[in-house]
């Protein structure tokens, strides 16, 4: 990760981590003083967002440490694993808060104040502002932390939304109308729920070393077979490391070709890679004869 890059995920990072800060402190006093259980869900999803761009944060930082003796290829699955971990809290903050609205619906109820719609509106400008910003950030220096980050984001304006939805029908309702406010709850956290497990999966495919998309596999096979002295290209296997890739290819030669030759051969191969390519970190070659030639 280049210095740019990483001042500019953190920046997005931290910029998330004070508004979550701001708006936890507000959710929470709004829920509690105005009598909303939706408010008091949608506080602590940004409880959670606070953990997460801590998690973030410390993550983008890990993948930044250079290659070691005990991590030769380098730290960059600190950013999915950061990735992972934020997308498991917000599964479990889904749960928690459908958990909560649910057994409260038995519970005697008073109904919200009109006032905590006022705090919701600013909420929900103030975090799709910041999803926009964040997710924008993300797509620059393709981090799947940050975007991770940016959703977040996203799943507390949409929670945010469901409370000014669940609180505006109890207040219009009326007596009899006091659980939509816990329903709004409940849909805020189905909606967080499946934001978790859509961020998960490729975090997780990431983690497990699952190949890119087949357009830079070919990519690469068409780069390296333009080499002089390149016969073929035998296997080609990327794994994705944080936002770079490493690249292991078989190169077939032809087998007069003598130790030396072969040896440059797959020395260019590497540099037009990572000339062409600059995501590309490293590039392992293997010459393989081509059998057909006697």
């Amino acid at each position: 990760m280049s210095t740019a890059r990483l001042q500019r995920s953190l920046r997005a990072t931290f910029l998330g981590l004070a508004a979550n800060v701001a708006l936890t402190v507000a959710k929470f006093l709004a829920g509690i003083l105005g009598h909303s259980q939706a408010l008091i869900a949608d506080a602590v999803e940004s409880l959670a967002d606070i953990f997460s761009s801590i998690i973030v944060w410390r993550g983008l930082v890990v993948a930044e440490t250079p290659p070691d003796d005990d991590h030769p290829y380098g730290h960059g699955k600190a950013e999915p694993l950061a990735a992972a971990i934020v997308s498991v809290m917000l599964l479990l903050a889904a749960a928690w808060i459908a958990f909560n609205a649910l057994h409260a619906l038995n519970a005697p109820r008073v109904a919200p104040s009109p006032w905590t719609l006022i705090i919701l509106v600013v909420v929900i400008a103030v975090k799709e502002m910041l999803f926009r910003f964040v997710l924008r950030e993300s797509e620059t220096v393709a981090s799947s932390a940050v975007e991770t980050d940016a959703w977040h984001h996203r799943s507390d304006a949409i929670t945010s939304a469901a409370a000014f939805l669940g609180i505006s029908i109890s207040l219009i309702g009326g007596k009899g109308y006091e659980a939509a406010d816990n329903w709004a709850a409940v849909a805020a956290a189905a909606v967080i729920a499946f934001n978790g497990w859509r961020l998960l999966l490729p975090t997780v495919n990431e983690l497990m070393d699952r190949a890119p998309d087949r357009e830079l596999i070919e990519q690469i096979r068409v780069i390296a077979k333009s080499i002089a002295g390149v016969d073929d290209i035998d296997k080609c296997h990327v794994r994705k490391m944080g936002y770079q890739f490493f690249v292991d290819i078989h190169v077939v030669v032809n087998p007069q070709m003598t130790v030396e030759h072969s040896h440059r051969i797959g020395h260019d191969v590497k540099d037009k890679l990572r000339a062409e390519i600059p995501a590309v970190r490293d590039v392992l070659v293997h010459i393989e004869p081509l059998k057909s030639v006697k």
